[in-house]
């Protein structure tokens, strides 16, 4: 979950390469513990108002039950009352996002970033990485700033969520809200707290929620540097808890 810097300007076109491997565990609303390793790689590229980024991602699991499936580090579908598991790993899914900054936050004004996703089915549906099925998304994300040192946020989305045959699977709503507060002393430490959620994939069951606490620690003013982060499970479609540790480098 790397996020820029709250106090780097955009302007110059910036190239960012970075990756944050994390790990979950957690029963997921099955009656099995599920341990998940998740690798996303990803690439952005700003200029201007405009992002765009492509992420990568490897997965392993341990604990899947027979006919359940991930999606990324939760699950799409827990394949009913299975209680066989097995374990999988490989290249997960691809997303490509696209945002454009409609307002900054400045001058007393609320920053609006409409954006749009795609997931291209890359993950093997056959081994559980993935459901085999693309998704689209799009919404809108809001920043704002209060004062000089804390950075208040939240955002706002829908998914067309890609639907094998025969599965119970529906459309969803995503969500999150949080602020970052910049350490004063040095301004290269940002402690962030939010909540992150969203409908489940599955029909009957619980939607993920959770409240994630990171720290960044940037090495330069254009955000390179590296981000420690921990995830409590707030709902029954979420991991018990989870940890990232990883970095990017901004160019």
């Amino acid at each position: 979950m790397l996020c820029a810097s709250p106090l780097a300007q955009a302007g110059q076109a910036r190239i960012t390469v970075g990756s944050v491997p994390a790990y979950f565990s957690g029963t997921y609303g099955t009656a099995n513990n599920i341990d998940i390793f998740y690798v996303p790689i990803y690439a952005q590229y700003r200029k201007g108002r405009l992002r765009v980024k492509m992420t990568l991602a490897y997965e392993s699991v341990s604990g899947l039950p027979q006919g359940a499936t991930l999606a990324g580090s939760n699950l799409s579908s827990r394949g009913g009352t299975q209680t066989q598991t097995r374990s999988a790993s490989g290249m997960g899914d691809t997303w490509f996002t696209v945002r454009y900054s409609a307002t900054h936050a400045r001058d007393g004004r609320i920053g609006i970033h409409p954006y749009a996703k795609v997931k291209i089915a890359t993950a093997s549906h056959s081994a559980g990485l993935g459901t085999g099925q693309n998704d689209y998304e799009a919404g809108l994300g809001f920043d704002a700033r209060a004062g000089y040192y804390t950075f208040p946020f939240a955002h706002i989305g829908y998914r067309l969520v890609g639907k094998p045959a025969n599965s119970n699977l529906q459309n969803i709503a995503t969500y999150d809200f949080g602020a970052s507060y910049v350490l004063p002393r040095s301004q290269a430490n940002i402690i962030t707290a939010m909540f992150s959620g969203s409908q489940s994939e599955q029909k009957g069951y619980a939607g993920p929620a959770d409240l994630i606490v990171a720290w960044n620690h940037n090495i330069n003013p254009q955000g390179s540097g590296f981000q420690l982060y921990f995830d409590k499970g707030l709902s029954n479609g979420s991991a018990s808890y989870g940890i990232g540790l990883g970095g990017q480098i901004v160019f």
